[in-house]
């Protein structure tokens, strides 16, 4: 088995994670693929285990799986740069929540051992496609946004379900997410929580003007369409974080499921309304014992 690395080395805590795997990888002689820059940063360069890269999409060719090193926010990269390519992920949280980063490290060891023992299942989990209307695509794997930008002043978004008029949204923006997605800016912004694998999206307008305003689940077979007109305050597009810059008006995306996935690795007695519990902190209730 080969392992590949996507490691953020500008957390600190990364360093430890990437040290306790070289050690066990020696223990196991099991090959590990990771970004020379990657091992300048942290200073773990003397193994025999090490295979360095040019960089971090060569060492996911080069693996069978995939230890993203880092939270959530390194997971996104990853799910960007190798969505062509499809490695599961073992996502190790080095980061505050970590939610789809969901091995901690005082579980490094068991987590690797079950890899090594194929002893795991894969939770695949759809990207989002927008396509505009000169053919150009954008992929997110948590949501797209539609958002003002460098503006105090509300924007319009106007959209579309499947040839029909949803609204058009007077707000700070709108997110249009997936499942994987519900539980990052869409939960900040009250949208629902929607299990992996549903085969939906969510539309939640971002602090609307309107009480009346609420988020909508959508199914995702069908086309959602929005529209950006031009406006007083410029509106910004951007999907997992990468922003688009909107030049010219109006501005039209067509949105779907994709039919690329992205295939997260669930180990043995992991399960999601547990993480919803320990990260979230969700249905806590203080009366109770």
């Amino acid at each position: 088995m080969k392992l590949g690395i996507v490691a953020n080395p500008q957390k600190y805590e990364v360093r430890e994670v990437l040290s306790e795997t070289i050690k066990w990888a020696e223990r196991k002689n099991i090959s590990l693929f990771v970004n020379k820059e990657v091992c300048t940063e942290t200073g773990l360069n003397n193994t025999e285990v090490l295979q360095k890269t040019n960089s971090d999409i060569d060492s996911i060719k080069a693996c069978d799986i995939v230890l993203v090193m880092g939270g959530d926010g390194t997971i996104l990269y990853t799910a960007r740069i190798s969505k062509d390519i499809n490695k599961p992920i073992l996502g190790i949280n080095s980061g505050r929540l970590g939610f789809m980063a969901n091995t901690q490290i005082e579980d490094l060891e068991r987590a690797l051992d079950c890899l090594l023992n194929n002893d795991y299942t894969l939770d695949k989990r759809s990207f989002l496609l927008a396509t505009d209307t000169n053919g150009n695509q954008y992929h997110a794997l948590n949501e797209f946004l539609f958002t003002r930008k460098d503006s105090i002043s509300m924007v319009n978004v106007t959209a579309e379900y499947d040839g029909s008029l949803i609204n058009t949204y007077w707000a700070d923006g709108l997110i249009v997410a997936s499942p994987t997605g519900s539980t990052a800016y869409n939960l900040a912004s009250g949208g629902p929580i929607v299990a992996p694998g549903t085969e939906v999206f969510l539309v939640t307008p971002i602090n609307p003007h309107t009480l009346t305003t609420r988020p909508l689940v959508l199914n995702s077979a069908k086309p959602l369409r929005v529209v950006i007109e031009k406006q007083q305050s410029e509106v910004q597009f951007s999907y997992d974080g990468q922003v688009h810059e909107i030049e010219n008006f109006p501005f039209e995306v067509e949105i779907l499921k994709s039919d690329l996935t992205f295939d997260l690795v669930h180990l043995p007695g992991q399960d999601y309304f547990e993480t919803l519990r320990n990260k979230l902190m969700w249905g806590m209730d203080k009366r109770r014992s």
